[in-house]
């Protein structure tokens, strides 16, 4: 079977009959034998939308000419056949007809390049967003929690799986860069505008990653400091040493300190709020204290280490009684080990544990924790003596009833 030379208007005739196969008896397909370019900025609007919606997710492969009918409705159908004709004459379109009753009926047609109909209407790729998607989701993060929280989008649709993908990367620079700040800092970081990071990206991003540890907040975080020193910033020196119990400095305004005179004794790092406040009130003279929130987030590990460059002393820390306690004070401790400087547990002895009027019984994630704090390392022998005091006794505490 051989196509046939092209007709006034340029079109070729292929016969599909063949004595083997009754199915073929009848049929015939036309295509245009040179294609021509299409101007369809010169279309009319009607044309134009309609040939919009046929291709939108249209392939290379046949689709039924009722098909298309039906898309364009019973107020468009002589548009319809218009429009196809002109497909036909420029070569965008093969038509596949069948001969009954006396006349050739349109049967099935195929597009034969939709991906550049597509770019001339200025159309997106159907499976554009699914091949970026595929694509994006190879990249490898240097943050074990970013890669987990990248590996969840799969479940969701392409588009929004960028979407957020988009956030992920954001946020490992955010990281690289040592930012911290709000959900609005962020926001114009990673998209240019302060309001473009949605309620339910929030929602997702707060229960996929521990945001407190890449410095995002619904505020600016604030470092709780009691110092005796006086520090130095663009425009002169603060005496810091006036102000009777603490002070809350945002982490950039750490970040300015320049120099700072009057180094104090020791650093006391106390973990829960009411019992900061009181230590702050009562200490020494010359002692600096600190309020430990928890697990130290990075956003104060970075801020302290910068009070350390400018006011290193060796430090005391308290935190609850119970094992998250000593896991904190652990962390905590690490930045004065990793600044040269020593550190010991204060006010974590059994004596203070048996001291409390009111404990708690241990969870099971309690006594996990209590294993792998044993094994992982040497713990300091106070808080050695305070983990066998709370396996024993099965209880914890806290730290407000005696601090």
């Amino acid at each position: 079977m051989d196509w046939s030379p092209p007709d006034g208007n340029g079109v070729c005739t292929l016969r599909l009959d063949d004595p083997l196969r009754a199915s073929l008896k009848g049929q015939r397909r036309l295509r245009r034998g040179a294609p021509q370019p299409l101007n369809l900025d010169a279309w009319p609007t009607d044309e134009r939308q309609l040939l919009a919606g046929w291709v939108k997710h249209a392939s290379d492969k046949a689709v039924r000419h009722d098909t298309l009918l039906r898309a364009a409705g019973p107020h468009r159908a002589m548009l319809a056949d218009r429009l196809l004709d002109l497909l036909l004459r420029a070569g965008a379109i093969e038509i596949e007809e069948r001969h009954e009753h006396g006349h050739w009926w349109p049967r099935q047609l195929r597009f034969l390049d939709p991906a550049a109909l597509r770019r001339v209407l200025g159309l997106p790729e159907p499976d554009a967003d699914k091949n970026r998607w595929d694509q994006a989701r190879q990249r490898c993060f240097t943050h074990p929690e970013l890669d987990l929280a990248a590996q969840a989008l799969d479940a969701l649709p392409p588009a929004r799986a960028l979407a957020r993908h988009g956030l992920l990367v954001a946020l490992e620079a955010w990281q690289e860069q040592q930012r911290s700040g709000t959900w609005r800092d962020f926001s114009h970081f990673a998209r240019g505008d302060t309001k473009q990071i949605s309620d339910a990206e929030k929602t997702w991003l707060s229960s996929a990653l521990s945001l407190d540890d890449f410095g995002i907040s619904d505020h600016t975080p604030l470092l709780l400091v009691r110092l005796p020193t006086s520090v130095a910033l663009s425009g002169g020196t603060w005496p810091m040493g006036l102000v009777p119990d603490f002070v809350a400095l945002t982490p950039a305004t750490i970040n300015a300190m320049s120099a700072a005179t009057g180094a104090p004794s020791a650093w006391r790092l106390v973990e829960n709020r009411t019992s900061f406040e009181r230590v702050a009130r009562a200490c020494g003279p010359a002692e600096a204290v600190l309020w430990l929130p928890g697990y130290p987030p990075s956003w104060w590990r970075r801020s302290v280490t910068r009070l350390l460059d400018l006011l290193p002393a060796p430090a005391w820390i308290a935190c609850d009684p119970d094992p998250d306690g000593i896991a904190i004070a652990l962390q905590a401790g690490q930045l004065w080990t990793a600044a040269g400087l020593v550190w010991q547990p204060w006010r974590m002895d059994p004596a203070d544990f048996d001291s409390l009027p009111a404990k708690r019984p241990l969870s099971g994630r309690d006594q996990s924790l209590l294993d792998r704090l044993e094994v992982e390392a040497p713990l300091p022998p106070m808080l050695a003596a305070l983990a066998r005091t709370l396996r024993i006794q099965q209880l914890k505490g806290e730290q407000e009833g005696y601090l």
